[in-house]
């Protein structure tokens, strides 16, 4: 078999969305695992939507991905440029073949007039099969003088009338067959003499030499038409992958009102790329119908498409959360702290007023990375999403000052009989000793070593010390954050709760 070749192809109106990185997830995967080529290429023949600054969206949600091309935008190629507006060259070159091979004609039906026939069906109760091929009989002379003259027309396709069905064998669907008798003389040049996406796509693929097309059975109906564009140009047809719809945990197509929809948005609600990778993978194909934790390694060895089904995949969000925290609880604190940065310079932040740059410029500092390497045991176990650190950790960035929770304060510090202000007093006293080792441990055990002595059950010491140095009843484990933070601000933050809460 040749080399192996597959492109994902985004038009840059936007972001890149859930399904698309499925897609090109797939072509990256079959690309590795074959020993193939992964191009990217970028669809921008809509002049009012395709900008740079999509393109970048789209470039950095591939590179945050993981998905390495091998040619295209910032890579090259020999089969370039890989941005369809600076193949035009290519496409008027097809044209030409097409047309020295009379496999095409030109239309000067207007849009009104192609209106009129539509409404006119219509209005008789009758379907409407497409164009009528008006100017297919058309002399050449006639044609050539109504051209020279300077009359708008478009190009389209001469569709073999003794043609039989439209038959293919789809990587994923298995065999397809589509009655030549739905299929219309289709404009391939528009009367600006752009190419429609359909031609586009076509020379585009066969003159990159893509061996396998894999993309979402949205185009499945594109398919027959693009099949005859190949057989008029005398080119190979490549092999068809289409892949079923996403689906959103309500049956219907995933879409904005289910959330997220694109690949940033999860990156900035705090997932990784290994686990969106791995997550959206599984969207449709499986490795042994069991396991659902993959490696990019195991993925890059073992994709097949013959492992991809048929049936819609449902989006569960809950699996992507669970999967999350098993990638997050995979990683070693160097790395998680890398993976956190962003996260830590929003705490650090809105703790101290500073600006955004700043706090990135603090949590960036060699010293700073150590003291939070030091947090990783504390959540490391809890955490589903890295943007779950500013309501987690934020207590370890406050210094001597305290946010209270005030649910805690009535269900804590303020309960009757807990004696919440006299447990606070006691374990001030431990803290403020400095003899004591500033060790979790040691502090822990000299603070439990007060309840029988005091008549005071554990609960009622230690959840108002909690509450004093957290701000809330449920924290991660107290006596560990103490330890990382200074001796002077956890004895101010009780004071402060005193004072605040009790009136000391």
């Amino acid at each position: 078999m040749s080399e192996v070749r597959v492109r994902f192809a985004p038009s840059p109106t936007g972001r890149l969305h859930i399904g698309g990185a499925r897609t090109a997830i797939y072509n990256w995967a079959f690309a590795r695992a074959t020993g193939g080529k992964f191009i990217l290429r970028i669809e921008d023949t809509d002049p009012e939507r395709s900008t740079e600054e999509n393109t970048q969206v789209i470039l950095r949600a591939m590179r945050w991905l993981g998905l390495d091309w091998d040619e295209g935008p910032e890579v090259g190629g020999e089969a370039g440029p890989y941005f369809q507006m600076q193949r035009m060259d290519t496409y008027a070159q097809a044209l030409e073949t097409l047309k020295e091979k009379g496999a095409v004609y030109p239309c000067f039906c207007t849009k009104e007039e192609l209106d009129a026939k539509r409404a006119a069906c219509e209005a008789a109760g009758q379907a409407y099969e497409g164009y009528d091929r008006t100017c297919r009989n058309l002399s050449a002379e006639e044609a050539q003088a109504r051209i020279d003259a300077g009359e708008p027309h478009v190009w389209r396709l001469k569709v073999p009338e003794n043609h039989g069905p439209i038959e293919f064998d789809d990587a994923v669907y298995g065999h397809v067959s589509f009655p030549i008798e739905v299929m219309d003389d289709m404009i391939l040049v528009r009367t600006d003499g752009s190419p429609t996406y359909n031609f586009a796509v076509v020379c585009d693929d066969a003159n990159m030499r893509i061996t396998h097309v894999i993309r979402g059975d949205d185009h499945l109906s594109n398919t027959p038409r693009q099949i005859l564009i190949y057989e008029a140009l005398g080119l190979p047809i490549p092999t068809f992958a289409h892949l079923s719809m996403i689906l959103g945990g309500d049956g219907k197509k995933l879409s904005k009102r289910h959330g997220a929809t694109s690949v940033e948005e999860y990156r900035d609600r705090g997932y990784l790329s290994d686990t969106m990778v791995n997550f959206l993978a599984l969207l449709g194909w499986s490795l042994d119908g069991e396991s659902t934790i993959i490696s990019r390694e195991t993925l890059c060895k073992e994709f097949s498409l013959d492992r991809v089904t048929k049936k819609d995949a449902v989006f569960d969000e809950t699996k992507l959360d669970w999967m999350n925290g098993v990638y997050i609880r995979e990683m070693n604190d160097e790395a998680w702290v890398e993976a956190e940065l962003p996260w830590f310079a929003e705490t650090y932040a809105n703790a101290t007023g500073c600006s955004i740059e700043e706090a990135e410029s603090w949590v960036a500092e060699p010293g700073n990375k150590r003291w939070l390497k030091r947090m990783y045991p504390l959540v490391i176990e809890r955490l589903v999403r890295l943007n779950e650190v500013p309501d987690k950790l934020a207590y370890m960035f406050w210094g001597s000052r305290v946010q209270l929770d005030e649910k805690s304060v009535q269900k804590v510090l303020l309960k009757e009989g807990v004696r919440a202000d006299e447990a606070l007093r006691l374990c001030r006293n431990v803290i403020a000793d400095e003899s004591i080792p500033w060790e979790y441990n040691a502090l822990q055990d000299t603070c439990r070593a007060l309840c029988e002595p005091n008549d005071i059950k554990p609960k009622n010491l230690f959840q108002p010390l909690r509450v004093a140095i957290t701000g809330n009843m449920v924290s991660p484990p107290l006596f560990e954050s103490i330890e990382l933070l200074h001796r002077n601000n956890v004895v101010a933050r009780i004071d402060a709760v005193l004072s605040e809460v009790f009136g000391d």
